[in-house]
């Protein structure tokens, strides 16, 4: 029976998926598998027996996972899960960067006398653009990005997106009225709205700095729903004086930002919805049961997607460093234990690599050791049908 276990609460609907052959428990003992939320797991000391972590949700910056990668732990993530919650949020701060609504709504909750008279006085204050026809920039076309610009297309705005390393099945979803811009530049220069839709990154952290500031078009809008650390918190505060940004809408409360009247901090609601929460849930759960029951790796950050069908009785999942000649040593060896390949798969990484070998020969734990006292190899496991 395998062991789960939940460091954050995860959906019922999730969890149930695991079925009779899985105890999910509270704790870290003889655990296969563990499914987070949002909980800092740097800090925690992984036992051996675990092979698996899903983080339901996106972002993985909780989570230790190049540590996890050298003890053959699978990060898996969810990407997608959530889209449809943040796709909303998101559209909601477009309108709410300006058409003033949260100061408005301030406003009002003050009013104790004469609440009509002065509503008609004081409205004047509270006077935003519309977002019909203004031009929005979507940087990162990811699930996320796509369903933003399909969204904004569709209430009237004129939308442009930009991401180098769009997918496939992105570029299919766009809807053909998003213009590609070529360079980020061609955005920063012409979008009244911003908003963010990629990974933080060493090359994007801070990618809002004063320099990309000083490119925009005075009284832009600005919305990160993405990570906080890709706006430079004291670029965007100069921005702001100097007049360029009007309006920075964020869901990331930070020091320095909080209660600055240019500034519009959410927190961290953009997948707060019992929906995204289900979404994630489910994917995880069938992500881990399908790597612990079948050896097959989807949506992992850490090592590639690989994926194959059963074609034997038995089958060897194993992980091990991206180096030449570790297929022939592998193949080698299981050669000279008169075990035949039916099938076999092999895919990388990075440094990564993962190799799922088909056999209708019983493969025994003395064979298992004779792999595993290969340089370089991490971790082996032997599946049956």
């Amino acid at each position: 029976m395998n062991k789960i276990y939940t460091l954050n609460k995860i959906s019922s609907k999730g969890i149930k998926l695991f079925g009779e052959n899985y105890l999910v428990q509270d704790s870290l003992e003889e655990a296969d598998a563990i499914l987070v939320r949002s909980a800092k797991m740097h800090d925690m000391e992984l036992p051996v027996h675990v092979k698996a972590i899903a983080r339901a949700g996106a972002g993985v910056n909780n989570i230790p996972v190049e540590s996890c990668a050298e003890k053959g732990i699978v990060v898996f993530n969810t990407p997608g899960a959530n889209a449809n919650a943040v796709k909303e949020i998101v559209i909601a701060g477009l309108l709410l960067s300006s058409r003033k609504i949260v100061e408005g709504i301030n406003w009002a909750g003050t009013l104790t006398e004469n609440v009509a008279k002065e509503v008609e006085a004081g409205k004047s204050a509270f006077i935003g653009p519309e977002i019909l026809g203004k031009k929005l920039g979507v940087i990162g076309l990811g699930a996320i990005g796509v369903m933003v610009a399909n969204a904004a297309q569709a209430l009237g705005m004129d939308v442009i997106g930009y991401d180098p390393y769009i997918s496939v099945d992105a570029a299919w979803g766009i809807s053909r009225h998003i213009h590609h811009a070529l360079s980020l530049e061609e955005i920063l220069t012409e979008a009244d709205y911003i908003t963010i839709h990629v990974p933080l990154t060493p090359t994007t952290k801070n990618m809002f700095n004063d320099e990309a500031f000083a490119k925009m078009k005075k009284g832009v809008r600005i919305l990160n729903f993405s990570r906080d650390t890709l706006v430079d918190n004291e670029a965007v505060l100069r921005a702001i004086q100097e007049g360029i940004v009007e309006k920075y809408v964020t869901d990331f409360p930070v020091d320095g930002l909080i209660g600055h009247p240019n500034i519009l901090i959410i927190p961290h609601l953009g997948a707060s919805t019992p929906e995204s929460e289900e979404n994630c849930a489910v994917m995880a759960v069938k992500q881990v049961k399908d790597y612990l029951e079948n050896g097959n790796i989807v949506n992992s950050v850490n090592f590639p997607q690989c994926e194959m069908s059963w074609n034997a009785a038995f089958r060897l999942t194993i992980i091990h460093k991206n180096i030449p000649a570790m297929i022939g040593k592998i193949t080698n060896i299981i050669a000279e234990e008169g075990i035949n390949i039916s099938d076999m798969l092999n895919k990388s990484k990075g440094e990564w690599a993962y190799t799922m070998i088909d056999t209708d020969t019983k493969v025994t734990d003395q064979n298992v050791q004779n792999i595993l006292d290969i340089d370089d190899i991490i971790n082996v496991r032997v599946l049956s049908k």
